[in-house]
């Protein structure tokens, strides 16, 4: 008796690995979305905060590097925003937008994330490096956040895939 192989699949079992292969495909997009909006919120909100931009005075950026120069992890860095604290304030703000935006339509996405990473780090080691016990800082969480985002960047529905994909066509002739 002769045994043949079976060729055909079984397509409950196709269509699985399908809805597998998507959510794989989407699994960072609420991710990105969730740091894009928060960045963008943060950026917006230090820029339209009449007290947060000045040297000095009640809710300002130079109050509160004062208050965190002597529990910062690197203080040569919190001296570093001192000199001009109206300028680490737009230069923070202006970041965060930049991240944002870049995060949440997916241009230059991995530069966007690494972007967001290094604004996390180093508000974590100046402004929530005493917070106790550490997780209370959500600076920390920030940082790890993006780190998928800095490997991975934006494959689907952003820029960066649709220009990938017009230079492949281009090239295809």
């Amino acid at each position: 008796m002769a045994h043949s192989m079976r060729t055909e699949t079984t397509p409950h079992l196709d269509e699985g690995r399908d809805r597998r292969d998507m959510a794989i495909r989407y699994a960072l997009l609420p991710l990105r979305v969730f740091l894009g909006v928060t960045f963008v919120y943060a950026g917006l909100d230090k820029l339209t905060n009449s007290a947060f931009m000045h040297s000095s005075g009640p809710g300002s950026i130079g109050e509160l590097m004062h208050s965190v120069r002597g529990s910062s992890a690197i203080p040569a860095l919190v001296d570093l925003a001192l000199k001009s604290p109206v300028g680490f304030g737009y230069a923070i703000a202006l970041g965060e937008l930049a991240v944002g935006i870049g995060t949440l339509i997916g241009l230059l996405s991995r530069l966007a994330a690494l972007g967001g990473a290094l604004i996390s780090l180093s508000l974590w080691l100046t402004v929530s490096w005493a917070s106790t016990p550490y997780y209370y800082g959500n600076d920390l969480a920030y940082l790890m956040a993006w780190i998928p985002l800095v490997l991975a960047g934006a494959p689907v529905l952003s820029l960066d895939a649709a220009l990938h994909t017009r230079r492949q066509r281009a090239a295809w002739y």
